[in-house]
């Protein structure tokens, strides 16, 4: 059964990037979150919390594994992107989705896992740039801050909100409707309509 979702931490990953989406498919209470690492020592993220891994790169069950999730930061090395690359190619070819945001993306453009759909990076030609064996350039989208094609989730580092929502609707987490109204609630500040006159209320009974 795919229940489990991996995320990769390492020394200087940038947690806020995947909190709201790991947050949210925690809620229902049917998945695991594991985090994995380059090996199992403790990592401090970019905010300064400390983070011992469950497990490392290797561990991952492709079996049980519903979604790797790939976060950004300043320390991505060379050699870190090339095994990160590997275990996407293996998760992706055992059918599960990758989801990748800001350097994060690097790692499945290395991997060859978007050359042939639609993504998006922090900017046009940093892929190119960064990553000389990519070829996906003819489909790689600027106007989009997140987008989900061919099982991979790709984002910019300004995206966190957007690549939640990837994230929700490739797990199908809530019904169409709901994620509509999610996402409107934590880009927009707008309330969903059953939240009409709560605060009102809440004053009044104050």
């Amino acid at each position: 059964m795919r229940d489990t979702v991996y995320v990769l931490v390492f020394e200087g990953f940038a947690d806020w990037q995947v909190a709201l989406a790991l947050s949210e498919i925690r809620r229902p209470g049917d998945w695991e979150v594991c985090t994995i690492g380059f090996n199992r020592e403790p990592v401090t993220s970019m905010s300064g919390l400390r983070v011992v891994p469950d497990g490392s790169l290797d561990d991952m069950d492709l079996d049980a594994v519903a979604l790797l999730v790939l976060p950004g930061g300043h320390v991505w090395l060379p050699a870190q992107i090339e095994r990160t690359a590997a275990a996407a190619r293996r998760v992706h070819g055992a059918g599960a989705p990758v989801a990748a945001i800001d350097d994060g993306v690097l790692a499945v453009a290395r991997g060859g896992l978007i050359d042939r759909c639609r993504h998006t990076a922090n900017w046009a030609g940093q892929l190119g740039r960064e990553v000389p064996t990519y070829g996906g350039h003819e489909q790689y989208d600027a106007n989009v801050l997140a987008v989900s094609d061919g099982g991979v989730i790709t984002a910019s580092h300004l995206g966190s909100v957007e690549f939640a929502r990837e994230i929700i609707h490739t797990l199908d987490l809530y019904s169409a409707s709901d994620r509509h109204h999610w996402y409107r609630l934590f880009k927009h500040a707008i309330p969903p309509p059953w939240f009409a006159g709560e605060p009102t209320e809440i004053i009044r009974a104050a």
